[in-house]
């Protein structure tokens, strides 16, 4: 699990079974030889499943088994740490993959007591050039993800890149997102994920000896 990539091929097949060619898209800076390498290594070790179809050109759907997806929780809490202590405003060059955040719902909520219910989480402006949009289904003590939807949750909540990126960071602001249908319920998902939440008070003494080594430079 410390070699590089696998960890993060494990997040992006949490959402459902993915071509060679998309987790490509999803994984930016690995290698074709790279990315083969390891789908093997994790195939031959139990974590994933490799189906063939008998379509031209080919096509392969490689999936997480029980054992890879039992490490949902470990990267949840991978991810809290990440949004308690390093999350801060994006650079200019800088680009969030909100998708992969979204990715990491199942391992963020693990356990959480929840109603039950499905929501979509829509981002108006994603880099595909139309709106992407992730399923959540809540199941009462933890929640699934899935990509794409039916027009049938409960609750949607939509924004552009920024508008989630300020909705999900440690300010928590909330007024570029627009949610339609069961608001109360799409709220108690904001609420659960609450990413950044304490990480201001966590970093105060941080700052307090970065004020002092100021003062003293």
């Amino acid at each position: 699990m410390g070699d590089k990539w696998t960890l993060l091929i494990v997040r992006d097949l949490l959402s459902g079974p993915r071509r060679f060619v998309e987790l490509q898209r999803v994984l930016p800076g690995i290698s074709t030889e790279q990315l083969r390498s390891r789908l093997n290594r994790m195939v031959a070790d139990g974590m994933l499943t490799r189906k063939r179809y008998r379509e031209v050109p080919p096509r392969v759907d490689y999936e997480l088994t029980q054992r890879s997806r039992e490490l949902a929780p470990v990267l949840g809490e991978l991810a809290r740490w990440g949004y308690e202590w390093a999350w801060s405003p994006p650079r200019v060059s800088e680009r969030v993959d909100l998708g992969a955040i979204f990715r990491l719902i199942p391992g963020l909520m693990n356990g959480s007591t929840s109603p039950s219910g499905t929501i979509d989480l829509e981002v108006t402006d994603s880099p595909t050039g139309s709106p992407t949009v992730y399923r959540v289904t809540m199941t009462g003590d933890g929640a699934e993800i899935s990509e794409g939807s039916d027009d049938t949750a409960e609750a949607t909540v939509a924004g552009s890149m920024a508008g989630w990126v300020r909705a999900l960071g440690p300010i928590g602001e909330r007024d570029g997102l627009r949610v339609s249908g069961n608001a109360p319920f799409a709220g108690t998902l904001l609420d659960l994920l609450s990413l950044g939440q304490g990480r201001e008070a966590a970093m105060e003494p941080a700052r307090d000896l970065e004020s002092a080594a100021g003062q003293r430079a």
